[in-house]
């Protein structure tokens, strides 16, 4: 049996999973007919886990030596998507196990423990650098409100940093000429942005706005919803291997798999590739600033802040494992989250509801940026061998593990 068959298999079962889990299926722009067909079937959970199975045995009965280099890759990633179809229904069947054997499951790779000194000598860091006196989380919290962008001005400040993301990126990555995207300002959601493929090159890019967004999300927004983020990187995938080679599975994206270590690394990373420190607060302070009516004489001093508070980013993980195997409650987890994230009580009473809804995503994060960056960085000499190998990892099949 071809590879082909397996991936016509895989897609099958991935869109009976997006039947008994509503968050499941991110995107789908495959044939029609055969999403009404198991919509029509509407298999359990037992029957999915066999048709799972059943395609992995198919999978592991192909005789690799048969294969291209790519199509070795492929086979590797049906592999790892095939393996954590199982692991997300079984958990839905059955129960989730504990965090990090969902997330090694799930994402193929398990976060670090860190201990809360590691957060407290960043903090230490930070609370040098805060003007003031007093608890380091609302030192940064009454700074960063002297940063937050206008609500009447917001969309004129997101525009011009998606729209300055975009010809950086079109000038380093060769996208469909229709490609395009449409920008929704919305409320009530556990996320601060999302990016809603449709396939046909089209996006649609939703921002939360049910909190004051600061001046330095908007760079980070527009590169990791859209260029060379989410929306590049579907495009690519649609382009290259749906359409240009005819791998279906591809057009499909599961939310819980390894796939998404690939998409959220790739767009955390592609923040800096695409605005590197000093052209970034360049941008920021000669034209998102202006638009936001803020003092740009003062870019520099909230870009500092930002460089240090990125040092918290890995407490989104160990808060989450904590709190899912009930080593602390959600109340517990948001005075945690306020003490070492720099959350607001608020936003992270918004973080526990994340972790709710999504569970050990939130691992794909920081470790898929981590993950792509030492790899890419590990090999890279210019600029534009960066932009090519991360090009590459957009456009290919990529199984996390093995970018170590």
């Amino acid at each position: 049996m071809s590879l082909d068959r397996v991936a016509e298999g895989y897609l099958r079962v991935v869109l009976g999973v997006g039947g008994i889990d509503p968050n499941y299926v991110d995107a789908y722009y495959g044939p029609e007919a055969w999403r009404l067909e198991v919509e029509a079937a509407k298999p359990d959970h037992t029957a999915l886990i066999g048709d799972a199975a059943e395609a992995l045995h198919v999978l592991r009965g192909i005789d690799a030596e048969t294969l291209s280099p790519i199509e070795r890759q492929r086979a590797a990633l049906l592999n790892k998507q095939l393996e954590a179809t199982i692991v997300r229904v079984k958990a839905l069947r059955d129960g989730f196990p504990s965090f990090d054997e969902e997330s090694a499951g799930l994402y193929d790779l398990v976060a670090p423990h860190n201990p809360d000194a590691h957060y407290a000598a960043a903090m230490r860091d930070l609370a040098g650098a805060l003007p003031g006196d007093g608890p380091v989380a609302e030192r940064f919290d009454a700074l960063q409100k002297q940063f937050l962008i206008p609500p009447d001005r917001l969309e004129a400040v997101f525009g011009a940093a998606i729209n300055a993301a975009r010809a950086r990126t079109k000038g380093r990555v060769e996208m469909p000429a229709d490609e395009t995207f449409r920008t929704e300002y919305v409320r009530g959601e556990v996320w601060g942005a999302y990016n809603w493929y449709q396939g046909h090159s089209q996006s649609v890019i939703q921002v939360n706005t049910d909190f004051p967004i600061p001046i330095d999300r908007a760079v980070g927004l527009a590169c990791h919803e859209g260029y060379p983020g989410h929306h590049v990187y579907n495009m690519l995938l649609e382009q290259r291997l749906v359409r240009d080679r005819g791998w279906m599975e591809f057009s499909a994206y599961p939310l819980y798999s390894p796939q998404s270590v690939i998409a959220e690394g790739t767009a955390e990373y592609g923040v800096d590739l695409c605005f590197p420190p000093d052209e970034r607060l360049e941008f920021e302070q000669d034209v998102l600033y202006p638009l936001a009516g803020l003092d740009p004489a003062r870019a520099a001093e909230f870009s500092e802040i930002r460089r240090l508070a990125d040092r918290l980013a890995p407490a989104a993980n160990d808060a989450a494992r904590r709190y899912l195997d009930g080593d602390r409650t959600r109340e517990e987890t948001i005075d945690w989250l306020v003490e070492f994230s720099l959350a607001s009580p608020e936003r992270a009473a918004q973080r526990t509801r994340f972790f709710d809804a999504h569970r050990s995503y939130t691992v794909t994060y920081d470790l898929g940026k981590t993950l792509v960056k030492d790899y890419i960085e590990s090999r890279a000499t210019t600029p534009g061998d960066r932009w090519s190998l991360f090009t590459t990892l957009l456009s290919t099949p990529q199984v996390p593990s093995a970018l170590r």
